[in-house]
């Protein structure tokens, strides 16, 4: 039997999204086209994750300076998730904000890693390797 999302996350995520930090959107802009997938605002409940990528159980949290405030206060949701199978990444605000394309770099390269990371022998590349000339066609 499927378990039901509490109806009130599901509505303060759905807020959540609609109303994104400027560190989120900066991030998300930069991976959204980005395979694999990642989401914003994921309800895993009892708590919502600022981004996640479903695939590679990787779940990304901004952190503003609210946090320096209320020592401790991530060490819960850290915990669950990662009895959970989710591995937890967390950014500061001011460094995403600072290096947007950095913080998307480190993103994906962290989603790699829960992924099983790049073929440890990649195929060979193309370099140098002649081309083949192209044919010409006429102009009429």
């Amino acid at each position: 039997m499927r378990r039901r999302i509490d109806p009130e996350l599901t509505a303060r995520a759905r807020e959540m999204r609609n109303s994104p930090t400027v560190a989120e959107l900066a991030v998300w802009r930069l991976l959204s086209h980005h395979r694999p997938a990642f989401t914003r605002q994921l309800v895993v409940a009892p708590f919502i994750l600022d981004l996640a990528c479903r695939q590679g159980k990787l779940a990304i949290e901004f952190d503003g300076s609210q946090h320096l405030e209320q020592a401790g206060y991530d060490d819960k949701p850290s915990a669950f998730l990662e009895a959970q199978g989710w591995s937890v990444t967390r950014l500061w605000n001011s460094d995403v904000l600072s290096n947007p394309e950095g913080a998307a770099a480190f993103i994906l390269s962290r989603a790699a890693e829960c992924l099983g990371g790049t073929h440890p022998q990649p195929l060979p590349s193309r370099e140098g390797r002649m081309r083949s000339p192209r044919k010409r066609v006429a102009a009429e």
